[in-house]
């Protein structure tokens, strides 16, 4: 009997299997889940990638130990004469006694785990905390011990190191990233639930592949009904909730994924975990998703109560007083902005002219903050007569949009209103400088959702408007996704996801990307 079938009736697979041949016209077995080692699962990788990070760590902290050295002092023998030591051992004894201090609390800080490495930035921010509690508590023992330490060594040291273990960290997580790409460094789960809440939490993890999460089999409180699923195609159906321990130790998992349904309550996780708890020689996770989809962690908070986890989350954060920090980073960056580039839209603004008849600027209305509508700047990158070519393209335009799904705000790849300048424009995205004048206007912000033409508002349905309670963005969590791409389903949750959990660290992650997808032409046109 193959993994697939264990736990199923034999009428059951017999009918799963005749359901399964009618998707796409040919008979589909589902393929066994084959054991794997323990070098492969979520230990294995684990263990590997932290020995990485450990060296790395303390090879980087050493390194800036012997670099503040050569910064304040200029060699180790002036660091012992302007110290007031004699030797040199005492002020490499301090620089080992820091960086095993710095290790010890980023250990202490599970800045190596599993949960943490690779995905979001919970691990660049239990790094920055662990730095601080080192230093704090060197400023609270010399204070308390009347020690005389360095005090211009220990100032140049924190940033220094702080900065060299995040850069190590950033480019061990971008290696880890490309492995992931190729299903390398994983962890295999077998995701548990309904056939509904499984089917969603299977497309969001392969959604976000770099999170490290592979689905590698199913166990489904209504397993007759996942065989018509074609989101759990190819996935192994392995029973129901009491096969999860049969299942890992035969597909070889290493995380128990548990989806929000009412077949699966307390008393039933709980014993779940317990299973888990006695399965040999298999160091398995087990994972909750509860019933909530594009929250960022950040708003997320827990609190035990009586043995019950409760999950808490914050109210969005786009009012008072983070609205006035926002608007004051815009007003400073925009102006910076046009300052810095005031030379090449200088050479922008002369080569529209010289190419084609018609004026620099276009100006187009779009919808912003409250629904309210403003005049958005571009350079202009089409024929002047552009409208009248519009029935033509707009019927083209439908046809192409139903075919990718995206009926409300998809673009033509190949326009032929476009101007050869207004390419050149486009695809580096440089026809969009001149909005910088709005940003300083008021109406748009550096970072925000795409400002929607008024026909767009139009079809909007009530959720939709959320987006609106934000003023539009130059770029935003839309635009350095995938951009033109994207499904209008997407882009709406992308947008909505943006509103909801803004952040001023978010918005400089954003920034960065967009710079990014800028030089690397990613989904302009």
């Amino acid at each position: 009997m193959t993994a697939p079938e264990i736990g199923r009736p034999v009428v059951q697979r017999a009918a799963a299997r005749k359901r399964l041949a009618g998707i796409g016209g040919a008979a589909v077995e589902r393929p066994p889940a084959p054991n794997v080692s323990a070098a492969q699962s979520s230990a294995g990788w684990a263990r590997s990638y932290a020995r990485r990070l450990m060296i790395t760590d303390t090879l980087v902290l050493l390194m800036s130990g012997l670099a503040v050295h050569l910064v304040r002092w200029g060699d180790v023998d002036a660091a012992v004469r302007l110290s007031g030591q004699a030797g040199v051992w005492p002020v490499l004894g301090l620089t080992l006694l820091i960086v095993a201090a710095w290790l010890t609390a980023l250990a202490a800080a599970g800045t190596r785990r599993p949960p943490v490495v690779g995905f979001g930035a919970t691990e660049y921010k239990r790094v920055a905390r662990a730095t601080l509690a080192v230093f704090g508590g060197l400023a609270i023992l010399s204070y308390l011990l009347g020690l005389r330490l360095p005090r211009s060594y220990l100032v140049l040291m924190l940033p220094i190191g702080l900065l060299a273990v995040l850069a190590s960290r950033y480019l061990w997580r971008r290696w880890l990233h490309k492995r992931r790409d190729f299903g390398h460094y994983q962890s295999r789960v077998v995701a548990v639930g309904s056939t509904a809440t499984v089917a969603d939490l299977v497309h969001d993890l392969q959604r976000s592949p770099r999170a490290g999460f592979r689905v590698v089999a199913v166990c489904l409180t209504d397993p007759e009904r996942g065989a018509d699923n074609l989101a759990l195609a190819g996935l192994p159906i392995m029973g129901g909730v009491g096969d999860v321990a049969a299942a890992v130790r035969s597909c070889g998992a290493d995380t128990v994924a548990v989806t929000a349904t009412d077949e699966v309550g307390p008393a039933a996780v709980r014993n779940l975990s317990w299973q888990l708890e006695d399965i040999d020689d298999v160091d398995c996770s087990l994972v909750l998703a509860p019933a909530l989809t594009d929250i960022a962690g950040p708003r997320v908070h827990t609190q035990p109560v009586n043995g019950l986890p409760l999950i808490h989350v914050d109210r969005p954060t786009y009012r008072g007083a983070n609205r006035l920090l926002k608007k004051t980073f815009d007003v400073v960056g925009a102006s910076v902005l046009l300052v810095l580039l005031s030379p090449p839209l200088l050479v922008i603004a002369a080569v529209v002219k010289l190419t084609s008849r018609g004026p620099v600027f276009f100006r187009q209305p779009r919808v912003g903050l409250n629904g309210g509508t403003f005049g958005m700047i571009k350079f202009r990158s089409m024929v002047t007569n552009a409208e009248e070519l519009l029935p033509e393209l707009q019927r083209r335009r439908d046809e192409a949009a139903a075919a990718a799904g995206n009926s409300v705000m998809f673009k033509l790849v190949d326009d032929p209103r476009i101007t050869k300048a207004g390419k050149w424009l486009r695809r580096f995205s440089l026809d969009e400088l001149p909005q910088l004048l709005n940003v300083l206007g008021g109406s748009m912000s550096l970072v925000g959702p795409r400002p929607p033409l008024p026909e767009e508002v139009a079809k909007y349905e009530n959720h939709v408007h959320r987006r609106l309670l934000v003023k539009p963005g130059m770029t935003g969590l839309w635009q350095v996704s995938g951009r033109s791409r994207l499904s209008w389903e997407e882009t709406v949750r992308l947008d909505s996801y943006y509103v909801e959990n803004w952040s001023m660290t978010g918005d400089l992650q954003i920034l960065w990307k967009t710079a990014r997808a800028v030089v690397g032409r990613d989904g302009a046109y």
